[in-house]
């Protein structure tokens, strides 16, 4: 077995939170390698949509305005009934930076972020399969035979996080729900303008986001038994055709054009919040973040900024432990400092995951209910409150990179 030299950080997982962190590192001087299990970045789910606390960590991360010239500004959105004679409502966003929204595509932000880290930092097929202890390291063995060594471990891993295993994590709880999405382009212009088109109703959620003026992404959420992981994509886009059949034919269009290869389906995940509440979030030298963290529904649109928010903090908090060395240190002050930095990262990043993960699962439960009083309740009073509640979980700065 090959065992490669003493590494400072190694970062589990090339997705949103992993190279959001390996980023906010490289701004603070810091080296990092980052391991991603496949052999090129991995953009599932194609696109999200983000709000003035990911282009708060963004700006942190200084790629902001190269995302933004690549993505069309929403100017509000409209809400409706997925069946016929129910009149749909429309909210224009004020002008201002906490209602900066941006449907972004995966791939492009995980490019951007990407080639902001040295040559070299992000190592391909590398799939983690052990970790060991090894007195202050921790010793980290991939399925190619090779051991990595390091100070401190990221689990950025995902749901099936193997970081998030050794720290005690059980796997996520699963939903009756799945949720199949989409990006469909046209080549001559989509015209849909910039807004954010969402449909509710028969346990169906659905929206309709323009990514740019050629490109739109959609999904569809549902409650139900029909479809499986073994549906072929034919008939996944047949039952999203099925459930969305009385909208508007230009919303229609829009799965009816889409490539049978740019749809994928899965069924919804989330971390139970009262795990949380006694979780080992960090233990030692080693911690997660992200979906290996904070795996919710999608139903606020907060897993992938919440991921950036990660990135950011944890990035601070390891830089200020490591940059603070003394001069005549040990190993083992170094190791508690460490420990300390991990500690006060998941201190900060405990309540806002309990709450946005409850948040998320109460308006998805709200949304696709089938019951007649709750459709009342939701569409005569609800559908305001929950657009307001879905901006205000929004409403939160990460702060920069440097502590103040």
């Amino acid at each position: 077995m090959e065992v490669l030299g003493t590494l400072d950080i190694v970062i589990v997982g090339a997705g949103i939170s992993g190279l959001s962190t390996a980023v906010g590192l490289h701004r603070l001087g810091i080296r990092s390698m980052v391991l991603e299990s496949s052999d090129k970045l991995r953009a599932t789910g194609f696109a999200f949509t983000t709000w003035f606390n990911a282009w708060k960590a963004m700006e942190a991360l200084g790629v902001s305005q190269h995302v933004r010239d690549l993505h069309d500004l929403l100017q509000g959105w409209v809400v409706g009934h997925i069946s016929p004679g129910n009149p749909s409502k429309e909210m224009l966003f004020p002008k201002s930076e906490e209602y900066e929204s941006r449907c972004v595509q995966r791939k492009v932000l995980l490019e951007a972020l990407a080639d902001e880290l040295p040559q070299g930092t992000i190592r391909f097929s590398s799939k983690v399969v052990h970790i060991e202890l090894s007195g202050y390291y921790k010793m980290v063995h991939l399925s190619d035979g090779t051991i990595l060594k390091t100070k401190v471990l990221v689990g950025c891993d995902g749901v099936k996080s193997v970081v998030g295993k050794w720290l005690g994590f059980k796997n996520p709880a699963t939903t009756s729900r799945l949720a199949i999405r989409g990006l469909t382009h046209f080549p001559q212009g989509h015209g849909f303008g910039k807004k954010f088109f969402q449909f509710y109703g028969n346990g169906v959620r659905s929206g309709f986001i323009p990514c740019d003026h050629n490109t739109v992404y959609w999904f569809l959420t549902h409650t139900g038994i029909e479809l499986d992981e073994e549906t072929s994509p034919e008939n996944i886009k047949e039952f999203v055709l099925n459930k969305i059949k009385d909208l508007p034919e230009n919303i229609k269009s829009v799965v009816e054009t889409t490539d049978l290869d740019s749809m994928v389906m899965s069924r919804l995940k989330y971390r139970p919040p009262w795990e949380l509440l006694w979780a080992n979030i960090a233990k030692d030298n080693v911690c997660v973040a992200g979906d290996a963290l904070h795996p919710m529904t999608p139903d606020i649109g907060q897993g992938g900024c919440s991921a950036m928010e990660d990135g950011v903090i944890l990035a601070r908090c390891l830089g200020e432990a490591i940059k603070a060395k003394g001069e005549t240190e040990d190993e083992g002050e170094r190791y508690k400092r460490i420990e300390q930095g991990l500690k006060k990262y998941a201190g900060e990043r405990k309540w806002r995951s309990i709450d946005l993960i409850t948040t998320s699962y109460t308006v998805g439960f709200i949304q696709q209910s089938t019951g007649k009083w709750m459709n009342l309740l939701r569409d005569k009073f609800l559908s305001s409150f929950l657009s307001w509640l879905l901006l205000k979980k929004s409403h939160f700065d990460c702060g920069s990179l440097v502590p103040t």
